[in-house]
């Protein structure tokens, strides 16, 4: 019986130590316009327990029953609220302290596994007084000044999401911003047109709030999306270019890859309140999306176009594809989603590293936005003012009809046949028509 008691005991006390062996041997920060990510991975769940105290502000995190081995000085807490963060090692918790420069709202979460996360414990810790975000106006015409197009453009993934990795460890999140910023700037060089960065670092942006930074906050008129492919086949490459689809996927891939975006934010750690589960918004999406998606294929192709000669195109496709990308989902926006190459591919990973190839990359989709505006000109903009004083040039689409792209350049069906001497209402693909002055 004393040995059974004997047994029992030491089980316990092997069970308590097994449990004390948790060890947190990797930490994250990001930080965000408003808030400060600190990410812990774990190998198993952890209780944990956090305290605000002041003079001075701090926040105290008890992670009970771990063990700490990772050094906190290596983390750059950027211009945030965080000044110093201090360990200390107790018998059943480690203790870290968040010393302040200023007061701040902490949240925790603990994530379950998500690949390529184990365990995580996320605390954030936003600012009180977070600073104004950075916004566009509304753009008003006038008689004198016609006004500005608006594009937001997007670098896909950020923070916790890494989105994919090439063979050398190459992020994705890290290309596509440095992409992104090249786009932003070439667009911002151009006159008529003026973009905006959904996010400027490397934080993460879950996808509603993407669609509503650029819609709400900016007033955009085009989205962009920009991401890096990745497949299991490491000889897979090429660029692409999809639009939203209600109807399905135009291929498996496409599928796949609207698939993959779509759990961003559960890859991000992004909060259940947080995730965009609207049925409402994918509703109002279907009812009023069937311009906004036409004129997406639009500006897809042009951006194909401008492709040519610059990278090569997966498969060869020289068609817009199709699928339920979420951060698409905003019907008063002309949204596509931009795969600039395979990271998963040792040549294109090296090329996608390359700031040349980047710059060649946001050269093509700065010229395909600007063609699209040019081809289809929106009421009051500098480039309806640009065409009424000279006239304008359009290549025919697969699926164009005449009475289609004369409403969209808004001519009559009359004057688009005596300008390029069509009678009746054949046109041919790849077809140069002059859209005439209204």
């Amino acid at each position: 019986m004393a040995w059974r008691l004997l047994i029992g005991t030491l089980g316990g006390l092997l069970t308590m130590a097994a449990q004390a062996a948790v060890k947190v041997d990797s930490v994250r920060m990001h930080r965000a316009p408003d808030h400060t990510r600190v990410v812990f991975d774990l190998p198993d769940p952890v209780e944990h327990k956090v305290d605000i105290l002041t003079g001075p502000d701090r926040v105290v995190v008890d992670l009970m029953d771990t063990d700490f081995d990772f050094d906190v000085k290596t983390l750059d807490a950027g211009n945030g609220p965080v000044a110093d963060i201090r360990v200390g090692q107790h018998a059943d918790k480690t203790r870290i302290v968040f010393d302040l420069k200023a007061a701040v709202r902490p949240r925790t979460n603990l994530l379950k596994p998500v690949a390529p996360h184990g365990w995580r414990l996320v605390v954030d810790l936003f600012d009180k007084d977070p600073p104004p975000a950075k916004t566009i106006p509304k753009p008003k015409a006038s008689a004198e000044k016609p006004r500005e197009m608006i594009i937001a453009v997007d670098a896909g993934h950020g923070g916790e999401d890494p989105g994919a990795r090439g063979p050398r460890g190459t992020k994705e999140k890290v290309v596509v911003l440095q992409i992104a910023k090249k786009v932003y700037n070439m667009i911002n060089n151009e006159p008529g047109m003026r973009a905006v960065l959904v996010r400027d670092g490397d934080y993460y942006v879950p996808l509603a709030e993407r669609r509503r930074i650029a819609r709400e906050d900016n007033h955009a008129d085009v989205f962009i999306s920009i991401h890096a492919d990745a497949f299991t086949d490491a000889r897979a490459r090429g660029a692409s270019v999809f639009a939203l689809s209600n109807s399905g996927a135009t291929s498996a891939r496409a599928r796949y890859l609207a698939k993959i975006a779509n759990e961003s934010d559960r890859v991000a750690g992004v909060y259940e309140e947080e995730k965009d589960d609207s049925n409402l918004l994918s509703v109002l999406a279907d009812m009023r999306m069937s311009g906004s998606m036409a004129h997406s294929l639009y500006l897809g192709r042009q951006i194909l176009q401008e492709f040519d000669g610059v990278t090569k195109l997966h498969g060869n496709r020289t068609t817009v594809e199709q699928a339920g990308f979420a951060v698409l989902k905003e019907p008063e926006m002309v949204s596509v989603l931009v795969e600039t190459g395979f990271i998963s591919n040792r040549e294109e990973e090296g090329l996608l590293r390359s700031s040349t190839h980047q710059a060649r990359i946001a050269r093509a989709v700065t010229n395909g936005v600007k063609r699209y505006f040019q081809t289809h000109p929106a009421p009051n903009s500098y480039f309806a003012a640009q065409r009424r004083q000279q006239g304008d040039q359009y290549r025919i689409q697969p699926g164009d009809t005449l009475s289609a792209i004369a409403r969209a350049h808004q001519v009559s069906e009359d004057a688009l046949r005596a300008a390029n001497n069509i009678n009746g209402d054949r046109i041919v693909v790849g077809q140069l028509l002059t859209i005439p002055g209204s």
